[in-house]
């Protein structure tokens, strides 16, 4: 299954505050990557990133990135989005 994990800073939370926290936020984020439960990411600036997860289900997605220093320290916050592939296309092809 895939997952979108979208984060946002809640507010109150500053740049300082965040950047404080980076030295231990980069590695732990790294090794979730190398473990292959991040498949891929990007980065919104002044919002933080947005992860594809490979995962079972969005309770695993949530309890991974729960891990993770800035969302222990609740600097950060993610709003998760499963996604499946695009099953309607198959309707096009079935009378071929």
């Amino acid at each position: 299954m895939k997952v979108f994990a979208i984060a946002s800073i809640p507010a109150g939370v500053t740049t300082p505050d965040v950047r404080k926290h980076l030295p231990s936020e980069v590695p732990a984020t790294l090794k979730l990557y190398l473990d292959g439960k991040i498949e891929q990411f990007w980065f919104r600036e002044n919002a933080g990133p947005i992860f594809l997860l490979n995962v079972s289900s969005v309770d695993e997605a949530k309890s991974i990135l729960n891990t993770l220093p800035l969302v222990e320290e609740k600097l950060m916050s993610y709003e998760y989005l499963p996604v499946t592939p695009l099953s309607p296309l198959g309707l096009l092809i079935q009378d071929k």
